[in-house]
């Protein structure tokens, strides 16, 4: 993730050529390009590679299993280009070891904090924990929630340096501003870009958006 623009799109897509001609937009522009389950489930686990070849790809699986399966899981997305993986803590600390083990200093995000409402019933009162557990175990960054700004400046005093990717700009109400302003050093936004129009006209405005912040 070294492009600068702080954009990491979230592909949420299902339509494989949809998802590929977003992509040849706006993967000389963005950062990294997330994907997740729905569309890995209907394009194959080989849009992993296909992406990779446009943008860093960081692979949101939210990976919560016993270490071994995280090891089988996270060997795969790597294996196949991936440059990051998201994972989450709940499952403990040798969970997520085991998944930064693997990566073999390739990124690992932990999420601390879920962006929707219901992110507030469990995950929000352990975020700080979750942080620390990042911390600890040599994490690349966490993801914490541009919908609560007030949430990524709390998880900034815990983390240091590590990054933080904040997710819900856009279509969920988070600000970039307040995001960028509480800490967070990339911003993930999905709908806004691949349900434009013109995601590369939307995704420059963004960055525009950001640098002024």
């Amino acid at each position: 993730m070294n492009k600068g623009s702080r954009i990491v799109l979230a592909l949420d897509e299902t339509d494989k050529k949809k998802a590929l001609h977003v992509a040849d937009e706006v993967g000389d522009l963005v950062d990294a390009i997330k994907i997740n389950w729905p569309l890995v489930l209907s394009g194959g686990p080989d849009m992993i590679t296909e992406l990779s070849r446009r943008s860093p790809v960081i692979c949101d699986f939210k990976v919560a299993d016993i270490p071994n399966t995280v090891r089988l899981i996270a060997e795969q997305a790597f294996s196949r280009g991936a440059s990051g993986l998201i994972v989450h803590a709940f499952t403990g600390s040798d969970s997520l070891k085991s998944a930064i083990e693997v990566a073999g200093g390739r990124d690992v995000f932990v999420v601390t904090e879920m962006s929707h409402p219901g992110g507030r019933e469990f995950t929000a009162p352990l975020a700080e924990e979750f942080a620390a557990m990042a911390v600890n175990e040599g994490a690349s960054g966490v993801i914490a929630p541009a919908t609560r700004p007030d949430r990524i400046a709390a998880i900034r005093k815990i983390i240091g340096d590590l990054l933080i990717l904040s997710p819900g700009v856009g279509a969920q109400g988070g600000s970039i501003s307040s995001a960028i302003r509480n800490g967070a050093d990339r911003i993930i936004v999905g709908r806004s870009i691949y349900n434009a129009e013109n995601p590369r006209e939307v995704t420059e405005s963004l960055i525009k958006e950001i640098a002024s912040s």
